[in-house]
């Protein structure tokens, strides 16, 4: 095997030698300085300045003739918007799901409004009349260039979308047959996860269908009962003195321990499916290809989901990413490796200097780096493996900050995806869609803030009547909202995108303009794992700039709304600031309700559970265990006693700690049922036999339902429940997001009636159905 030692430590020693000249820093600095620069300048009045922002105010007043509105009956000027909305609605019910040829008209009607909706703003709306008009209207169009460019960036990507699931189906043959079947490493590095969830995905990863396997617990915390956890359940142990460079200095120190062709690597809380390898294997056949990356999927649900009480009801934050970003970054050869339930050849990976230390992302340079050498980074659109989301907001932001932070770290390295060198432009634009969007809570957050400038600064940046907002603005919104979940494959819809973005705006924020300049100031936080809760919890540190932002809201709403009021709303004298306030106020409502309603995921429900209970559907036998021997050996009943009763009846929850079951019959008192009853409990179906207590009794649809603690069992059940509860093939299914006018339901319902007022449950419910 080649010496990996020295072609990891190369590039580093390289880095250490010369300090990075930081590029991206200095770009900003100078950008930021060179405006302020002019609007100072705008302010003092210096002629040369002053003179072309009146020149271009001028413009604005006289726009080209095709920009102008026909001066016809308001209907008139709504009926384009009406024909495109019958024409979306339309394909959208055609093809329910996007094809080449409904994505390509729909993509093609959306950047022919959007080019539309661009001129209009740009030649027509600006407000240059002073210099904090114009500063504020300026900055508010480049806040929508920066969205709209990166849309567009999407919207021209999602034309070369690819499904390999089909391609997998025929390269399966291939593995289940033995006429591939290259040895694979299956790594699973770990550092301070509690031994319980270490536990499953050791077990689940033993259980893949797959013999030319070897696993491997990488632990970098050094534990004894780890390692012995490692020796009961018969993987491999690798450890080391240190923990340079965290997650990626641990996997490349287990890959010069280690040999196999391919490695298979999963964080310490994913359990693949037992199909995972046959699927993924195949596609190494073909020479060209690197890696493979499947989707990340959750046995848990998300805590904004779980805060807001709708589980299983919005989709896991990743969704999105997974079901519409990586196929369009497939067609684009920009596939992301999301560090975990992903396949790698190892003479790729080695070839590309082993996994990159120079970043928090070590998964997405990785990738980008064997990208680079010419391999195939590709992506299968199939479940085969779920993990713990993150268990509360804290976490989540933790998470969310680290993946940003780690990104934007590409600016400052030397794999940067925009000038490595080996990728084509196509793969550029790609990764620029991505680095763009983790810069675009800036503007969200300048979106947040810009009704203030009306209400407290009189500050109209906006020039536009309502037969013009009708005319340009209307169609591109309404046509974007319709198409929005379709295109995304129903995994979220506009308005529940909002709510997420406004709960992460300001800690993202700091975090974007501190990766940019000092990049390298916070090292790897690893996102807790296996905790609970008992009370409702607060998060004040992350809640207070959102608190202060809707109260100066509430002000500027109730003021900009009296102030349209006392200007005589729709009368003769309403002229353009009355209209600037009308659309400030109704602004702020829209932010108010987003900001109150972030403040309500900023409350984590208790969570007193920390197993995770699945939706899972099993034929049961239960039967009472009447006598025990204070051995704990199990006696026959006594002479004369009634034969005991067995119960049968059908699982609705389960979990490696116990199970629901609703029973198919009624309790006889010859053979009643209580609380404390010892039980001997069968899944039919999977032959496994398990003793528990009955814990709880109660009375749905007139049948009861118990539930069951398991006792103590043997190595051998345990093992078993394991890969029946998270190892069944297809079993982690998607479900749909709500459409935007049921997501407008639901968030007034949540912000009318929050979780912690309506008394309900705080045990985590499933997110996938068994």
């Amino acid at each position: 095997m080649p010496s990996l030692s020295r072609s990891v430590s190369k590039p580093l020693d390289k880095a250490k030698s010369r300090p990075p000249v930081r590029w991206a820093t200095l770009i900003m600095a100078a950008i930021v300085g060179l405006s302020a620069a002019i609007v100072l300048a705008w302010f003092a009045g210096e002629t040369r300045i002053t003179k072309i922002f009146a020149q271009f105010q001028v413009l604005q007043s006289q726009p080209p003739m095709w920009l102008e509105v026909p001066m016809v009956a308001v209907q008139y000027l709504v009926a384009p918007t009406v024909v495109l909305l019958l024409l979306a609605f339309a394909i959208t019910r055609i093809s329910p799901r996007p094809r080449p040829w409904s994505r390509c008209v729909v993509i093609s009607i959306l950047l022919v409004l959007v080019a539309r909706y661009l001129a209009w703003r740009c030649l027509s709306t600006l407000n240059l009349a002073s210099p904090l008009e114009g500063t504020f209207s300026l900055l508010l169009l480049g806040v929508e260039l920066f969205g709209l460019t990166n849309s567009i960036i999407q919207l021209l990507l999602l034309l070369r979308v690819r499904d390999r699931r089909s391609q997998a189906d025929a390269l399966e043959h291939e593995v289940i047959q033995g006429h591939y079947q290259p040895w694979v490493d299956v790594f699973i590095p770990t550092y301070d996860e509690p031994a319980f969830i270490l536990r499953r995905t050791v077990i689940g990863c033993q259980a893949m269908d797959y013999s030319r396997k070897t696993v491997y617990l990488l632990d970098d915390t050094r534990r004894p009962k780890i390692k012995a956890l490692a020796a009961e359940l018969g993987c491999q142990y690798l450890t080391r003195s240190h923990n340079h460079h965290a997650k990626a200095g641990n996997l490349n120190h287990a890959l010069e321990l280690t040999q196999g062709e391919l490695i298979a690597s999963f964080d310490a809380d994913f359990v693949p499916t037992r199909n995972f390898l046959c699927r993924t294997v195949g596609f190494f056949q073909n020479p060209k290809v690197g890696l493979v990356q499947t989707p990340q999927s959750f046995y848990n649900p998300d805590p904004i989901a779980r805060n807001l009480g709708l589980e299983g009801v919005l989709t896991p934050d990743e969704e999105v990413f997974y079901r519409q970003i990586q196929p369009m970054r497939d067609g684009s050869g920009s596939v992301v490796c999301a560090g975990t339930s992903f396949v790698v050849r190892r003479s790729a990976l080695e070839d590309s200097g082993g996994f990159v230390t120079e970043s928090l992302s070590e998964d997405y340079f990785t990738a980008i780096r064997i990208a680079a050498r010419g391999n195939e980074v590709i992506y299968l659109d199939e479940q085969l493996s779920a993990g713990l989301a993150a268990e509360n907001i804290s976490a989540h932001v933790t998470q969310r900050l680290r993946w940003a932070r780690g990104t934007l770290q590409a600016f400052f390295i030397d794999s940067n995806p925009l000038t490595i060198r080996g990728l084509s432009p196509l793969q550029r634009l790609g990764h620029l869609e991505g680095l763009m969007n983790q810069l675009g809570s800036i503007p969200r957050l300048v979106l947040l803030l810009m009704p203030l400038a009306y209400s407290f600064l009189n500050v109209v940046p906006i020039q536009a009547n309502t037969r013009e907002v009708l005319y340009f603005f209307l169609p591109y919104y309404l046509v974007q909202l319709t198409v929005f979940a379709w295109l995304n494959h129903y995994s979220r819809s506009a308005l529940i995108s909002d709510i997420y973005s406004v709960v992460l705006v300001f800690p993202l924020a700091v975090t974007v303009v501190q990766a940019l300049v000092r990049p390298f100031s916070k090292g790897f936080d690893v996102t807790p794992k296996g905790t609970s809760n008992q009370t409702f919890q607060f998060n004040w540190r992350l809640s207070l700039p959102l608190i202060v932002l809707f109260v100066l809201t509430a002000i500027s709403l109730w003021r900009n709304l009296g102030l349209c009021l006392a200007a005589g709303w729709g009368s003769d004298s309403y002229d353009l600031q009355a209209k600037g306030l009308a659309l400030s106020w109704m602004w702020s409502a829209y932010n108010l309700a987003m900001i109150a309603i972030a403040l309500l995921i900023l409350l984590d429900v208790p969570r007193p559970n920390p197993h995770v209970w699945l939706d899972l559907r099993r034929v049961v036998k239960l039967s009472p265990r009447l006598f025990q021997a204070a051995s704990g050996d199990d006696l026959d009943p006594r002479p004369g006693s009634p034969a005991p009763k067995n119960w049968w009846g059908m699982t609705t929850q389960m979990s490696e700690a116990g199970v629901e079951v609703a029973l198919t019959q009624q309790v006889s008192p010859e053979h009643p049922l209580s609380v404390g009853m010892a039980v001997d409990l069968e899944i039919a179906e999977e032959a496994i036999a398990l003793e528990g207590i009955v814990t709880a009794i109660y009375y749905k649809d007139e049948l009861p339902h118990l539930r069951v603690q398991f006792g103590p069992m043997a190595p051998a059940t345990y093992r078993a429940l394991v890969t029946t509860l998270f190892c069944r093939p297809g079993q982690w299914k998607r479900w749909n997001s709500p459409g935007e006018l049921r997501s407008l339901g639901l968030l007034l319902r949540v912000l009318f009636w929050p979780r912690w007022a309506n008394g309900r449950s705080s045990r985590a419910m499933p997110v996938a159905k068994g």
